[in-house]
């Protein structure tokens, strides 16, 4: 009796660590939930103010920084009649107040910097340094900044600035330098994959993974001709890519201008998320779209 038990404990322990090992494997390759919301968030909120407004919402921008020589990430910069927006949107929730050294406490405890003087002020400077390079003048473009709070959950104490905002309280945008929808589409920025369920991941895609055969075909597809795909499931052994080449123009590819691949299923591609070291795999069947920045 004592031997059965003492082989069913070990039995049990090993069980449990083989499940923990393959766990394991099986998280390296999955974006968390944490780590997509803050992404959907934005995209959501940038949909909703062109919905709202009209213009252009460029999301996930990496402007160059001269003076840190590195890229600056601005969540959403809205360009509408003459006005570029640079907005930060902050998924806070619970109870916000700010301290007398101006940084904002969240829920009593979580202490993080302020995001009108040492975040969003700095980018619009910094995008303006920027704006100037590509040659428009500081005359004839209009930066202002915003700090959007979209949580339905957020209960702000004395934020009472004029630069904070929460999605409701938006209000009407200036009036367009023909220049800044070209300057901005051209900028850098981060690529946008688009996930079952609404979800988005901001970040950098690497690479096709799979067959030779499907990789060859995929070929064609490349930064710098292509700017976004979509992906339909043909069978549950297939999947069709539809992609556009880059266009500039205002209104942008017409439908007959989209191309037409067809793989298979097991394909997938290497994303790196915004702020993370770590190579995630995707398979391309749990994939709605693939924005890929110039």
């Amino acid at each position: 009796m004592k031997g059965s038990l003492t082989t069913l404990c070990v039995g049990f322990l090993c069980g449990l660590v083989i499940y923990k090992i393959f766990k394991r494997i099986a998280d390296d390759d999955v974006v968390s939930d944490a780590e997509t919301s803050d992404h959907t968030v934005t995209v959501s909120v940038a949909n909703r103010l062109e919905e709202l407004y009209g213009g252009t919402a460029y999301v996930g921008l990496r402007i160059p920084d001269p003076e840190t020589r590195s890229l600056q990430n601005i969540d959403i910069v809205l360009v509408k009649n003459g006005e570029a927006v640079v907005t930060s949107v902050k998924n806070f929730s619970g109870l916000v107040s700010i301290n007398n050294d101006g940084s904002w406490v969240c829920m009593g405890e979580a202490v993080h910097p302020n995001p009108v003087m040492d975040e969003v002020k700095n980018q619009a400077s910094i995008l303006e340094s920027y704006l100037e390079q590509r040659g428009i003048p500081a005359g004839e473009r209009c930066l202002s900044c915003k700090v959007i709070l979209p949580n339905p959950k957020l209960r702000p104490i004395s934020l009472n600035l004029p630069e904070v905002i929460t999605y409701d309280q938006l209000t009407q945008l200036k009036p367009d330098h023909p220049k800044l929808n070209f300057i901005l589409q051209t900028a850098p920025m981060w690529d946008r994959l688009q996930l079952e369920g609404n979800k988005f991941v901001l970040g950098e895609f690497l690479e096709f993974k799979g067959d030779q055969e499907d990789t060859s075909v995929l070929s064609c597809i490349e930064r710098s001709k292509v700017s976004c795909l979509f992906i339909l499931m043909l069978t549950p052994s297939t999947l069709t890519i539809l992609y556009s080449h880059r266009d500039f123009r205002e209104q942008g590819a017409s439908a007959s201008e989209w191309k037409k691949l067809t793989v298979r299923s097991n394909i997938e591609i290497l994303f790196r998320p915004e702020n993370s070291t770590k190579i995630h795999k995707f398979k391309l069947s749990s994939i709605v779209s693939l924005a890929l920045s110039a």
